[in-house]
């Protein structure tokens, strides 16, 4: 699978490289601020105590 996505980005590796740090930091961008968030409330977390 990540060889098939390195084979479809344009350019030489250091622009693929590139394009994919930009990708990976807006899936995280996104999942932190808007993803995580939105689900926040409808996970309840039971108790986490050890006894």
């Amino acid at each position: 699978m990540y060889a098939a996505l390195w084979r479809l980005l344009p350019g030489p590796w250091w622009l693929k490289l590139f394009i994919l740090l930009v990708l990976v930091t807006a899936v995280l961008y996104a999942l932190f601020w808007y993803v995580f968030p939105w689900v926040s409330p409808f996970i309840t977390p039971g108790e986490v105590d050890v006894e």
